[in-house]
């Protein structure tokens, strides 16, 4: 039996190490931000039927990996709680409009009425968010933060989900001065940290729900545009912290009143 089982074993051990190395033989490296690389949904001409696929399939993604529920409870609430009054919020980039639709219904439920205005420059974003989200009275609008601070508009709450890794350094501290100024209590920006753990899983756990769209493809070039803690660290403003959360979150917050009592 030890004769047989024996190669057997080593057999099995050597198909193993053998599927790893096929594995990380196929990983891009990731040791530093690769910003030329291009999302297939940022392209103008791409399929508007797999556009708006991806658009829907960022209900589940975002629900399940970006970590907006404990993010509401460790940094909205309080805030929301403590002005004693309808509290306004700002989504910068907000892409297929479910992040602000989730907002608004935990919200409700803490008795909390949340005004939600959603930007994105693409309008092929908005248009596509005003016609799902059309029941959940969000105010769905194709500007730029920029725009909105020559408008004079203020809100009490800044946010921002899958941004960042978009932009370069000067283009984020612009984006970031700009909601600054927006915002009157609290500013949080969410967004990928860069791994190789979280490219693997993503790259294993994604394909099933990716199908008839660019989620797969574009959020694996999203890992490989994303920062590290240390390297946005490094070039934000003072007065803004960095706080990593699992899994491979990296939540970018800015407190206006009393930052102290807030975590």
């Amino acid at each position: 039996m030890c004769e047989v089982a024996f190669p057997e074993l080593i057999k099995e051990q050597l198909d193993q190490m053998s599927k790893k190395s096929l594995l990380f033989s196929l990983m891009p490296s990731l040791q530093e931000r690769r910003t030329g690389l291009v999302e297939y949904m940022d392209d103008p001409d791409c399929d508007p039927g797999l556009l708006k696929n991806t658009y829907r399939n960022f209900a589940w993604s975002n629900r399940l990996l970006s970590r907006w529920r404990m993010a509401y409870k460790r940094y909205l609430l309080p805030v929301m709680r403590s002005l004693e009054r309808p509290t306004t919020i700002l989504d910068v980039g907000c892409g297929g409009g479910d992040v602000p639709v989730l907002l608004k219904r935990w919200a409700g439920r803490d008795n909390i009425e949340a005004r939600i205005t959603a930007i994105d420059p693409d309008n092929r974003a908005i248009q596509f968010a005003a016609g799902q989200w059309y029941k959940e009275h969000i105010r769905f609008l194709s500007a730029s933060t920029g725009d909105l601070v020559k408008a004079g508009e203020q809100y009490d709450i800044v946010i921002s989900n899958h941004l960042m890794h978009h932009l370069l350094p000067a283009d984020l501290n612009k984006v970031l001065s700009e909601s600054d100024q927006l915002a009157g209590s609290l500013v949080l920006f969410n967004d990928i940290e860069r791994d190789v753990i979280a490219y693997l899983t993503f790259r294993v756990m994604a394909v099933p729900f990716s199908r008839n769209s660019f989620n797969y493809e574009d959020g694996l070039i999203s890992i490989r545009r994303s920062f590290t803690r240390n390297e946005l660290s490094g070039i934000i403003p003072p007065g803004w912290k960095v706080h990593s959360h699992f899994p491979y979150r990296l939540f970018l917050v800015r407190h206006k009143i009393n930052p102290a009592v807030w975590i």
